[in-house]
């Protein structure tokens, strides 16, 4: 719970159904349980803006929510909203408290409300998600493109450029002004150079993931993050000349060679909470600061 931008307490619910899914095999079983209920008591007196942020990793159903006292809607602050679609790392599928993950982090910090279509493991250039961002009112937006397609090994090179043109088109159509930012991937070594797909890895005791493709298959057309920054600073700049609105962002600024020597990603994929708070902390700077592709837009006439 947040109080005027504050966090203030944290609830975990006991009982709710129960999703178990076993890694090494893919296998899913659901175990129904009880209604589970939270409270937060000694919140501050007086009127307060008040944030409910349910977890992030798990699907929440909402059954009653009750006060003892008038609740009403906060009135718009006028603050831009901004859409943001990305993998797991955007997701926060590693994290405990949602208000953690990197864009929860860079929309605190850039003064914007954040909308976060951050899908993990299904950031695929999907046409329903560039429709979907097509017809959600924003005033910013940023798509984050290719670790999902390089570790799913779901395309390649010839089918990466036009499904890249394809998605932006489609949210082009419902945002034709509106500041896009195409952001590559972050650093990760395991893909940097080696194809997917990827896979667990447990050799270690704990869930690691590892690149099971051979550097020598980009010449057929396997991507890599490599393969993949160097297709979308170029179809970026080419699409800017007409669209002056669009821009990119190279993921390897928000986190880089120097910051995996410092805090390496713990299973080879994902970054830690020190390192998603860097990253969305560089974004906010580099995206929402003086300057920045998406800085100085006012929000929609709503």
């Amino acid at each position: 719970m947040l109080v005027d931008g504050r966090s203030v307490a944290r609830a975990t619910a006991a009982g709710g159904n129960v999703r178990t899914i076993d890694m090494s095999t893919g296998g899913v079983k659901l175990r129904p349980g009880p209604v589970g209920t939270l409270r937060f008591a000694e919140l501050p007196a007086g009127e307060k803006d008040v944030e409910i942020w349910l977890p992030q990793r798990e699907a929440t159903e909402l059954v009653a929510l009750r006060t003892d006292a008038p609740v009403v809607p906060a009135p718009d602050r006028g603050r831009p909203v901004w859409l943001h679609h990305g993998s797991s790392i955007s997701h926060g599928s590693d994290l405990e408290d949602p208000t953690a993950t990197w864009p929860a982090v860079a929309a605190a910090l850039g003064g914007v409300e954040l909308i976060n279509l951050g899908f993990s493991g299904s950031a695929l250039l999907d046409p329903f998600t560039a429709r979907a961002m097509r017809d959600t009112p924003a005033d910013l937006i940023s798509v984050k493109i290719g670790i999902n397609l390089v570790n799913a090994d779901l395309m390649r090179l010839r089918a990466f450029g036009p499904a890249v043109h394809g998605f932006l088109d489609t949210v082009r159509d419902g945002h034709p002004d509106v500041p896009l930012l195409v952001v590559s991937p972050i650093l990760c070594p395991i893909h940097e150079d080696t194809p997917g797909p990827g896979a667990p890895d447990f050799s270690t005791g704990t869930l690691q993931f590892r690149a099971t493709g051979d550097p020598a298959e980009r010449a057929a057309g396997k991507l890599t993050l490599t393969v993949i920054r160097d297709e979308l600073r170029r179809i970026t700049a080419e699409r800017a000349v007409d669209d002056p609105n669009l821009a990119y962002l190279d993921g390897r600024e928000l986190y880089g060679e120097a910051d995996f020597a410092e805090l390496p990603l713990p299973d080879q994929l994902h970054p830690d909470p020190a390192a998603d708070r860097r990253i969305g902390e560089r974004f906010a700077k580099l995206a929402f600061g003086p300057g920045g592709p998406l800085a100085g837009t006012p929000a929609r006439q709503r």
